[in-house]
């Protein structure tokens, strides 16, 4: 049965690097989702498409997408072209928000394999410093909400550490997935 896996993970975490790389590695019986987002689309790492507000709300008007919510000014959405996918028996990728976890759960409940992408503390300092997006307020209130998602994790997300290198996130990506294949219903 194809998975929805839905990614979690602190900002500058990694997630948009690992959906790169998994972008990149093309694995066989997997799309990775882009997201629809009204903000430029040269703003920030995500490979995402650009949406004025107004375009957003129509489509989402139209039920155009699978999944959408709001969180930092921006409208978020994924497309309805992930239930083809999922319908096509292919397991499909989606960079999401912990907040948004329980509407993805009553959607795709059987379907649904949380996947939480974590790094330590220091790391991510290094990492948020280093993306010079962020003056030294707001990557201390960003390492905050980092340590307190941390700690709220769901029960029943798996676990994905990214401190090391990308590949080696890569290899265990593919290994949880492999270890955590679903059972026929």
């Amino acid at each position: 049965m194809a998975r929805l896996i839905y990614l979690m993970g602190a900002s500058g975490a990694g997630k948009d690097c690992l959906l790169s790389a998994l972008r990149a590695a093309m694995p066989a019986n997997m799309m990775v989702a882009h997201r629809y987002i009204t903000r430029a689309a040269h703003a920030g790492a995500e490979n995402h498409i650009a949406l004025s507000e107004q375009e957003f709300l129509l489509r989402a008007k139209q039920g155009l997408f699978a999944l959408y919510w709001q969180a930092h000014q921006h409208h978020y959405g994924v497309g309805i072209e992930i239930d083809i996918w999922l319908q096509h028996g292919l397991d499909v990728v989606v960079n999401g928000s912990r907040a948004y976890l329980p509407q993805v759960e009553q959607r795709y409940h059987h379907q649904l394999l949380p996947l939480c992408l974590t790094v330590s503390p220091a790391i991510l300092a290094q990492r948020l410093q280093q993306r010079g997006r962020e003056n030294s307020e707001q990557i201390s209130e960003r390492l905050l909400r980092a340590q307190h998602y941390q700690q709220q994790l769901p029960i029943n997300c798996l676990r994905l550490c990214n401190d090391g290198e990308l590949q080696h996130t890569l290899e265990q990506f593919q290994q949880l997935l492999a270890e955590n294949i679903p059972l026929p219903r």
